[in-house]
């Protein structure tokens, strides 16, 4: 950790060039399936944000990031449009837990581009959403809307956030990481709800059935 630490600290010392270009690749890396894990996109866009002090350095980084986000997720959707459910096999769901990738995609068939947006605030997740999305069989041209909303919102978000904050940035991204956790899951909550209704539904269907016979 401290060796992460101190990458993150040196991103906010290069040119801002440099600056901008890493952090749009580590993005694009982070949104791409899996990497998300081992690419700290989100930290390095609230750190390298703090280099955001005029209205250019702003639009600039948040064009850059949100075009490298939606590429991302482009590339993600690809892949699980390509090799769809065989993902679930791959060693990296396993490692995650099967369940969560079901249940991803049974959210994603069920709310669609609603999903995706707000996926993309969730740590984790919205590493898995896009390849998701296409494994599901959500339309490209109903993902891509949605993916380029949730991307400018959460890059303009966490670029925001990384300018006020200034060298606060490390205390605002712990914050912003435990908020995430908790609204990830009360999601997680109301979706078990969910299933048990259509499962109580569904059971209730079934019990009446001989009676319509009878």
């Amino acid at each position: 950790m401290a060796l992460l630490t101190d990458a993150l600290q040196g991103l906010a010392a290069l040119p801002q060039p440099a600056v901008v270009a890493a952090t749009g690749l580590l993005v694009l890396a982070e949104c791409t399936l899996g990497l998300g894990f081992i690419a700290p996109g989100e930290s390095g866009l609230l750190i390298a944000a703090t280099t955001a002090v005029s209205v250019p350095r702003f639009l600039v980084l948040w064009l850059v990031v949100s075009v490298c986000a939606i590429a991302g997720d482009c590339i993600g959707y690809t892949i699980g449009r390509k090799y769809g459910d065989r993902l679930r096999e791959t060693r990296l769901i396993r490692k995650i837990g099967v369940q969560h990738w079901d249940r991803a995609g049974e959210l994603l068939r069920r709310r669609g581009p609603i999903a995706v947006f707000f996926a993309r605030f969730l740590p984790v997740v919205r590493t898995l959403t896009p390849a998701s999305a296409g494994a599901s069989g959500l339309e490209f041209h109903r993902f891509l809307p949605a993916a380029a909303a949730g991307a400018v919102a959460w890059s303009g978000l966490h670029i925001g956030i990384g300018a006020a904050a200034g060298a606060s940035a490390k205390y605002i991204e712990a914050t912003l990481g435990k908020v995430s956790w908790v609204l990830f899951g009360a999601l997680a909550v109301a979706g078990v709800a969910l299933w048990v209704r259509k499962r109580r539904r569904a059971a209730a269907v079934e019990e009446a059935r001989p009676l319509e016979r009878v």
